[in-house]
């Protein structure tokens, strides 16, 4: 028996992050996204809040070493790597130490490294700590209709909206591997790797609360508020101190039976409310 990524009710559940800084980058997280840090035996400094969870480790800045996607339990992530092995994905000798045993690494067709697996059990508490739990990453590549033919049709991932330049190609596709609208997305543009990484917070009112919370920083807003398109979220967007994107997200869309949207390459796709920033 096999399933597919969909079935198996993936989750984001960690990135990790590569820095030439990597105690700057730590203290970031902690102050301004409210996760405690530790450094481990590897040398990796491991950013944690409550549900979400960040490595920052040493290498090149605004690079992704890797993601990791949880599922909910070791049988269902069995069948789910027989699903990924039938498609002829090579699995990676790299062991993700973020997961359970049994974990498994694939590079996608960009080189970038996912991790699939069954997350720790950590019971740290956090008190009085905004809520915002890790919920998607997106890529950069020159190559969106290969991204989305390899996370769709060799790992089972759901297409849910897809953005068309007026010659038809793709700027933009969006996939889920659960029931939120996307879990993973990828920008056509001249850069290959990670654009933001967002959390969602929930509602409207825990986005202002991040707002007053950044402002007591003096971190400014990059982007938004705002509304996508697709997704129909709300956010804004800060950037971090080696200027990787970060995201805030509220009510996202879930998604269950329903095809995929088509929308133009527009800036009112990005934004419906007002200023867009297109990748290409």
């Amino acid at each position: 028996m096999k399933i597919s990524a969909l079935q198996a009710g993936f989750k984001l559940d960690h990135i990790a992050l590569e820095t030439t800084k990597k105690k700057r980058l730590a203290n970031f997280y902690k102050k301004i996204m409210g996760m405690d840090y530790f450094v481990n035996k590897d040398g990796d400094m491991v950013c944690i809040g409550p549900l979400r969870k960040l490595i920052i480790k040493d290498g090149i800045n605004n690079k992704l070493s890797f993601a990791g996607f949880s599922c909910r339990s070791e049988n269902d992530l069995k069948l789910f790597k027989s699903y990924v092995t039938s498609n002829k994905v090579k699995i990676l000798d790299f062991i993700n130490p973020y997961f359970k045993e049994k974990t498994f690494s694939i590079s996608d067709p960009d080189g970038n490294i996912i991790s699939f697996g069954v997350g720790l059990n950590e019971s740290q508490k956090f008190n009085g700590i905004l809520n915002g739990p890790l919920q998607h990453l997106t890529f950069s590549s020159s190559n969106v209709e290969r991204f989305q033919k390899f996370y769709s049709e060799k790992l089972g991932f759901k297409i849910t909206d897809i953005v068309i330049h007026d010659n038809g190609t793709l700027a933009t596709s969006f996939v889920t591997s659960n029931h939120e609208h996307h879990t993973l997305a990828c920008f056509k543009a001249n850069k290959v790797g990670i654009d933001h990484h967002s959390y969602e917070v929930g509602q409207w009112n825990f986005i202002r609360d991040w707002c007053d919370h950044f402002s007591k920083y003096d971190i400014k807003l990059s982007w938004g508020p705002g509304r996508h398109g697709p997704g129909n979220n709300l956010f804004v967007f800060i950037r971090d101190v080696d200027n990787n994107w970060i995201e805030l997200s509220a009510e996202l869309e879930t998604v269950h039976d329903r095809g995929i949207k088509k929308w133009p390459q527009a800036e009112k796709t990005l934004n419906l409310w007002g200023k867009g920033i297109l990748r290409s």
